[in-house]
């Protein structure tokens, strides 16, 4: 996405808008409260040109109605800006990065970039079905450092790797060479069963061949979908069968965490691991400022 296209092109409020209804609308505008396709121009205020009457319920409204552009005093070039930015990044920027390029206050860029990723998370998990060969798998983020953090007298015991960590985990499914979904998962809720749950939830189990390692959690999946095992106490593949695919989606969330964000709470996690997905998902076809900003308002 090209920055500086974004910056010329958008000069004053009323160009941001009318691109955005053009995004939004398609030259159909439609009441966002009742949908009544009975609209004209509000003519009264100093709003009045960007702003739309409804015939049919009387409320007026503006194209960020129900949007993640709703109630924002932010310019919406800004707003365009600081998408591009978060698209332009693989491996993620950070509110600080990000508040410093647009010369903006960090707590109002921080408060934008959670809004985009939850119109980002939407899009993600309301894809259709993952089918064809499919990983799962999960890894663990946060928690202090493996070998303690000695510098500031921290002299805990390191943290230990894998599933015995403190560590949140998170649970993804890959399509092999596609799409990926992942999100945060209650520990307590890592068994067969939740496992089992969140994989027929965004998996299509009739014609997917699943593949994953030989935890326990995945016990009994073949059961209601085809299901193949990696022992990686002595090998990384077995031919065709390997989790390779989403270690390496699994990379590139960590490569984040520890250079951009450094620490983000269980609270918002999900937010961070759903942009991590939507940008691996466009990675093929780079997403145009049109195509995002359909996203973000829901056309």
């Amino acid at each position: 996405m090209n920055l500086i296209e974004i910056f010329q092109g958008f000069q004053t409020q009323e160009q941001a808008v009318d691109y955005l209804e053009g995004v939004r609308w398609r030259g159909k505008t439609v009441c966002p409260y009742c949908k009544s396709s009975k609209v004209c121009r509000h003519a009264s205020g100093d709003r009045a040109g960007i702003r739309w009457q409804c015939e049919e319920c009387h409320r007026a409204f503006s194209v960020t109605v129900g949007t993640i552009f709703h109630g924002t005093h932010i310019p919406l070039r800004n707003w365009f800006l600081v998408l591009g930015l978060m698209l332009n990044a693989k491996k993620s920027a950070s509110s600080y990065q990000i508040a410093r390029d647009l010369d903006m206050r960090r707590a109002t860029v921080w408060s934008m970039m959670h809004r985009i990723r939850d119109a980002m998370a939407k899009d993600t998990f309301q894809s259709e079905l993952l089918y064809g060969i499919v990983e799962a798998d999960e890894t663990y983020i946060g928690g202090k450092l493996r070998k303690g953090n000695r510098r500031n007298g921290d002299d805990d015991k390191p943290n230990k790797r894998g599933r015995g960590t403190k560590k949140t985990p998170v649970v993804g499914v890959m399509e092999r060479g596609g799409r990926v979904v992942a999100k945060p998962f209650d520990r307590r809720k890592l068994t067969s069963k939740g496992l089992k749950n969140f994989i027929a939830r965004f998996v299509d189990m009739e014609a997917s061949v699943l593949m994953t390692d030989e935890y326990s959690g995945y016990n009994g999946m073949e059961k209601v979908i085809e299901h193949a095992t990696v022992n990686h106490s002595f090998e990384y593949s077995n031919g065709i069968i390997h989790t390779n695919s989403i270690e390496g989606f699994w990379a590139i969330v960590k490569r984040a965490w520890y250079g951009q964000h450094h620490h983000y709470s269980v609270k918002y996690m999900g937010l961070y691991i759903s942009e991590a997905c939507f940008k691996f998902n466009n990675r093929k076809t780079p997403v145009s400022l049109e195509s995002a900003l359909g996203i973000m308002v829901g056309a």
